[in-house]
C-alpha cells in the first residue's frame, strides 16, 4: 500500500529540499554559491532588474548577504562552475550535467524548438550555417556584432535574423555563452567556451540522462508529483512518465500519497523530514521553491501569480511581488523596488496572507533590512499600500 504522509510533513521535506531552514553562513561566499546551484541543480535567469536580476535572489533567499560578484564568477568568470542553457527556461546549472542536456540539443537541431525559431531554422538553415562559419572565424561575439550600422538598421546581417540565428544556435548547443558584458551574452563555440574536461565527457544515453535529469529534480523537490518532476528541467510528458516509473521499479523514487493532494507523489530516497522549519526568506517571483503556481498553491495554500505583465490598474499585489517565508508558511507578500539612485528600498505595496502572525511585521523589516544593505542601499521605505503597509512601517 502507498504511504500516506500529511501535508505539514511534504512542505517540511519540500523546504529542507530547498534549502530552507538552515543557520545562514556567516561570510558565504563562492563555495557556498557552488553547492547551492548543485543542490538546486538550476536557478532560472531573467532580465527584470526592479529589484535586482532574479538569478541573484535564490542565493540571498538561503545565504543571506552574499556578494553577487560570487554568483557572477561562477557563472561568466575564467573559472566558472555553471553554464548556461534551456533547463527551467533560460538557466545557470551545474557545469557537469552539459552532457545530460546533449539529447536536447539534438532534438533542437531536429526542430525541436518553440515555432518561430524552429520555422527559422528550417527556412533560413544555409543563413544559419553562414553565422556559425563566422562565430568560428571571429571569436567570441554579441548579438550587436551582427549590425555594422545602428540598431535596426541592416549591418553584414540584418539585426533580428542574426539574433534569431544565434538563438537556434544556442538551443542547438552549437554555441553557448563564454561570458557576460552587463546582461548581453557574449556566445563562442561551445568547445571553445567549456571546459576540455565537460566537452569530453561521453555523451549518455537519452534515457540515462533524462533518468539521471529526473533523479536530480525528485533530490531538489524532495516530494513531488509527476508534474512537479517534469516541469523542474521541462522534460517531454511521455519521457517524464516512463522513467519515473523505471525509477520507482528500481526503488530510487517512493510512491506517497499527500494529504490533500490529488496526484500520486514521489518521495526522493534520501529526503530529510526535519521536525520543524524555521528562518525567514523573500523570494523572487521565479525563486525554485515558488515558480510552479500550481506546487505553491499545494503546498502552502497561498496563489501567487507574475503580474509584470497584468496591466497596472489589475494588479493584485503589485508588480515585481516578492512572497516572505516566515518558518514554514508564507506569511506576506511586498511588491519592492531598489531606488539606486535615492540609495532606498522602496516597499511599494505590503500584504497579509492567511498565516500572517504578530511577529511578521518585524521578522519582515528585519529581512527588509538585510536586502537593502545586501544591495548596497542605504534603507528601507515603505511608500504604498496593502493591509500590511502600516505594520510594517512601524516595524521599521
Amino acid at each position: 500500500m502507498t504511504e500516506t504522509i500529511s501535508l505539514r510533513t511534504a512542505r517540511r521535506i519540500a523546504l529542507a529540499a530547498q534549502g530552507f531552514g538552515r543557520l545562514r553562513p556567516g561570510s558565504p561566499g563562492r563555495s557556498h554559491v557552488r553547492d547551492l546551484v548543485r543542490k538546486l541543480g538550476v536557478v532560472q535567469i531573467d532580465s527584470v532588474n526592479v529589484v535586482t536580476r532574479t538569478h541573484y535572489l535564490p542565493g540571498f533567499s538561503r545565504l543571506g548577504h552574499y556578494p553577487r560578484e560570487a554568483l557572477e564568477a561562477e557563472a561568466w568568470g575564467p573559472k566558472r562552475s555553471l553554464f548556461e542553457y534551456w533547463g527551467h527556461e533560460a538557466s545557470l546549472m551545474p557545469m557537469e550535467l552539459q552532457p545530460l542536456f546533449r539529447w536536447r540539443m539534438q532534438r533542437a537541431q531536429e526542430g525541436a524548438m518553440w515555432t518561430g525559431i524552429a520555422r527559422f531554422g528550417r527556412e533560413r538553415r544555409d543563413y544559419i550555417d553562414g553565422v556559425l562559419v563566422e562565430i568560428q572565424r571571429r571569436g567570441p561575439v554579441t548579438g550587436g556584432d551582427f549590425a555594422s550600422g545602428p540598431r535596426g538598421q541592416p549591418g553584414w546581417w540584418e539585426w533580428s535574423d542574426g539574433k534569431r540565428a544565434l538563438e537556434w544556435l544556442f538551443w542547438a548547443g552549437m554555441i553557448t555563452t563564454k561570458t557576460r558584458n552587463g546582461f548581453e551574452r557574449v556566445y563562442d563555440l561551445t568547445e571553445r567556451a567549456l571546459p576540455a574536461r565537460i566537452i569530453d565527457l561521453p555523451t549518455p544515453d537519452e534515457a540515462d540522462a533524462q533518468r539521471e535529469l529526473v533523479r536530480i529534480a525528485a533530490r531538489a523537490l524532495g516530494v513531488a508529483t509527476e508534474a512537479d518532476l517534469r516541469d523542474w528541467f521541462r522534460m517531454p510528458v511521455a519521457e517524464t512518465k516512463a522513467r519515473i516509473a523505471e525509477l520507482v521499479e528500481a526503488g530510487e523514487l517512493t510512491p506517497v500519497q499527500v494529504k490533500g493532494w490529488r496526484q500520486i507523489a514521489y518521495l526522493a530516497p534520501d529526503a530529510r523530514t526535519p521536525r520543524k522549519v524555521t528562518g525567514q526568506a523573500l523570494l523572487s517571483p521565479f525563486d525554485n521553491l515558488i515558480w510552479a503556481r500550481d506546487r505553491t498553491e499545494r503546498l502552502f495554500g497561498v496563489r501567487v501569480r507574475l503580474e509584470i505583465y497584468t496591466p497596472a490598474h489589475k494588479r493584485e499585489h503589485g508588480y515585481y511581488v516578492l512572497p516572505f517565508l516566515e518558518d514554514e508558511a508564507i506569511t506576506a507578500r511586498v511588491d519592492l523596488k531598489s531606488d539606486r539612485k535615492a540609495g532606498v528600498l522602496l516597499v511599494q505595496a505590503a500584504w497579509r496572507e492567511p498565516d500572517t502572525t504578530p511577529d511578521t511585521p518585524m521578522r519582515l523589516a528585519t529581512e527588509l533590512k538585510l536586502m537593502a544593505g545586501w544591495l548596497g542601499l542605504d534603507r528601507v521605505k515603505v511608500v504604498g499600500k496593502g493591509d500590511l503597509a502600516e505594520a510594517l512601517e512601524s516595524a521599521l
